[in-house]
């Protein structure tokens, strides 16, 4: 008797041992990929379990993915419950932890980080890369103009909401709530203070970010900023056109031009400020916080003029008068010319 009660404990135990294994294998094993330290998968809005099996398997995320298969039904992780979002896998999880994690919709935000971008069209494709965001739906967005209207922005001035920053989004934010936190980022940056300051300039928000794109082309020494905003800020002061060439470049479309000349002065673009008097209708680029805050502490000085040296420094020769300025650029039309740059 005691035989047999010591045999059946054995097989008891080994089944114990045999369920135990079983389990391991299917739910506390690791079953990552190849990949070295981390990586991701992304659900899409609406996504399904077929979604997520055919990214697991398409990205190489998993050693196996039948024993994930079999821990998520166990698990009860099927349609009902996908969570769209970008998620991540770490080295070694096993399948108990990645369902838990998928199944929790406990995701990683994604990191962006935006500065200078020069048209609305690259920061839409920008946008597109780092998120679920479509970025032909998220241009057509910004150029709705009954859209950007309910934030107290047109279609020209709605590039001046972006403040150039790191931020943190979950994946799959859709295009009107990455719009709305923009905004509300804007409005945080735009303090009681900025808004005076922009006030005593007799200048919108919108208006100074649109000087501060001009600034930042034409220099990228943070220390002139200052100097050349009070330059734009006295001719606009005085009624004069602002001949600043990175507009003409803006109105031209064309990055590339390292020198304005010629016809491209006449463009008849309303962004042409070689033609037209006053600020352009909206920024040349997205301004950045430097180049805006310079704008809004200009340094006060009587200079109307500026071109860049003739020693290539990257600064510029400052002049009260037209005959000053005739004279420094001069100097400098002869070092592009001594370099062949055309």
């Amino acid at each position: 008797m005691k035989k047999i009660i010591l045999s059946v404990l054995a097989v008891v135990l080994l089944a114990a041992l045999g369920v135990g294994f079983f389990f391991y294998i299917k739910l506390l094993k690791p079953n990552t990929g190849k990949f070295e330290e981390k990586a991701y998968l992304y659900i899409p809005t609406g996504g399904t379990f077929k979604n997520v099996i055919d990214s697991l398997e398409k990205n190489q995320l998993l050693n196996n993915i039948e024993s994930f298969k079999w821990s998520a039904d166990f698990m009860k992780y099927n349609d009902s419950n996908i969570k769209a979002g970008r998620y991540r896998i770490n080295k070694g999880m096993n399948n108990r932890a990645i369902v838990n994690r998928l199944k929790s919709g406990t995701q990683e935000a994604v990191r962006l980080t935006f500065n200078n971008i020069r048209t609305k069209a690259q920061f839409a494709g920008y946008i597109g890369r780092k998120l679920e965001i479509d970025s032909v739906k998220f241009l057509e967005l910004l150029n709705d103009e009954q859209f950007v209207g309910k934030f107290g922005f047109n279609t020209e001035t709605v590039f001046t909401v972006f403040i150039p920053n790191t931020y943190e989004l979950f994946w799959n934010t859709n295009q009107q709530k990455f719009f709305s936190r923009m905004y509300d980022e804007h409005q945080k940056f735009w303090t009681a203070d900025r808004k005076k300051k922009a006030e005593e300039l007799g200048m919108s928000p919108e208006k100074v970010s649109t000087l501060a794109s001009i600034v930042y082309w034409e220099t990228k020494k943070p220390d002139e900023m200052p100097v050349v905003a009070g330059v734009y800020l006295n001719r606009l002061n005085k009624g004069m056109k602002l001949e600043a060439d990175p507009t003409v470049i803006f109105a031209e479309g064309d990055f590339s031009i390292k020198r304005v000349r010629g016809k491209m002065m006449s463009n008849p673009s309303p962004y042409n400020t070689y033609v037209h008097t006053g600020l352009p209708p909206g920024p040349i680029s997205m301004p950045s916080v430097t180049a805006i805050d310079a704008v809004l502490n200009h340094q006060k000085h009587d200079y109307l003029y500026f071109c860049a040296k003739d020693d290539f420094s990257g600064y510029h020769a400052f002049a009260e008068t037209l005959a000053q300025h005739l004279a420094n650029a001069k100097r400098f039309q002869k070092a592009l010319n001594e370099r062949g740059i055309n």
